[in-house]
């Protein structure tokens, strides 16, 4: 665990942090096999590896039909990293030379994505009153797919925005829906009596 805690988690802080355990355990194993090449992809890439993965999750909750067999789980937690290295592009901007970086400092930088995410889900569950426990998985998925949509505008727009968030806030609401989705999905296992 990488945060350090004062006091009793909630359930729901329990649960996200298993989930942001996993995705990080996969993008420092995938960081071992590929480095950082994902560094050379420009934002609008970004985002449209995130819609391809949405796109499928949507395509298989419609037809209820699924011929490959990656799990729609894997889908999510791949829209959950592929929106931290959105953030970290943000931050960083895109590498076209593909200079290596240090895993220990990328890693920074995606664990301060994740607490930022975190905080971000605490203050708006303590606003909303965990309103996405009540939201069909499929709705997490259509805001992931919204939220795409603006970023894609946003880019069309040069990055400039007159009233609305930046690219940011979809990349972390992005984190947080994929979540939200991981933590439904596991909840709705069937368990054994």
């Amino acid at each position: 665990m990488f945060i350090i805690y004062y006091g009793t988690l909630t359930r729901t802080e329990k649960q996200y942090d298993t989930v942001t355990d996993t995705c990080r355990d996969l993008f420092e194993k995938k960081m071992w096999d590929y480095g950082t090449a994902w560094r050379i992809l420009r934002l609008s890439s970004i985002v449209d590896q995130i819609f391809i993965k949405a796109k499928r999750i949507r395509t298989v909750e419609e037809s209820e039909v699924q011929k490959v067999d990656d799990s729609i789980a894997s889908e999510y937690i791949g829209i959950v990293n592929y929106s931290v290295m959105g953030l970290i592009q943000l931050e960083l901007g895109v590498d076209l030379e593909n200079k290596p970086l240090e895993g220990e400092f990328v890693l920074s930088k995606y664990n301060e994505s994740l607490a930022t995410a975190r905080k971000l889900m605490l203050d708006k569950n303590h606003d909303y009153g965990e309103a996405w426990r009540l939201m069909q998985v499929s709705s997490l998925t259509d805001l992931i797919l919204m939220k795409l949509y603006r970023l894609r505008q946003i880019f069309e727009n040069e990055g400039k925005t007159l009233v609305s968030e930046g690219a940011d806030a979809s990349f972390y609401d992005m984190i947080n829906y994929a979540i939200f989705a991981l933590i439904r999905i596991e909840e709705e296992k069937p368990t054994l009596a």
